[in-house]
């Protein structure tokens, strides 16, 4: 399984139209070689880095999606519009949507996460990370991670 982005390469850092000091705008994303068994995605974002790369004292959440259709083969740059089926989660300023890196002090990681699961989840209801992680357990067949980086005041 394997995730990408036009926008960054795995470990490079996120441009700045995906942050709080750009547009905001999630970056597109695609996919491959998923397990011939998926019958969707779930996708979480986050950044273990919070608030300070230093001392970090939590992991906080950017971005869920789940019931991800996995012929959808990528998301729109902008996040918008979503495949058609796929659902928001609750990231951890309790809204749904993308909410892009913002980091208070030095330079974070961010994590795109891609799952695939051998069911839908449709008993869901705009769940947190936590509740989608329990959810999914049990039924992941494969994992893809698509990290990037990104740090205030800096062009990138």
């Amino acid at each position: 399984m394997e995730l990408s982005s036009t926008l960054f390469v795995h470990g490079a850092a996120i441009p700045r139209r995906c942050t709080c000091e750009g547009d905001d705008v999630a970056p597109p994303l695609q996919w491959r070689d998923l397990p011939a068994s998926t019958a969707s995605l779930a996708l979480i974002v986050d950044d273990p880095d919070a608030p300070d790369p230093a001392h970090p004292q939590r992991t906080w959440v950017h971005w869920v999606l789940f019931d991800i259709p996995p012929g959808a083969g990528g998301l729109a740059g902008e996040g918008r519009p979503l495949p058609a089926g796929c659902r928001d989660g609750l990231n951890d300023w309790h809204r749904t949507g993308y909410g892009g890196p913002c980091p208070p002090i030095g330079r974070h990681r961010y994590f795109f996460k891609l799952y695939a699961l051998d069911t839908r989840l449709p008993d869901l209801t705009q769940p947190t990370k936590a509740e989608l992680q329990q959810a999914m357990h049990g039924h992941v067949l494969g994992e893809a991670v698509l990290m990037g980086t990104y740090q205030k005041g800096r062009a990138s």
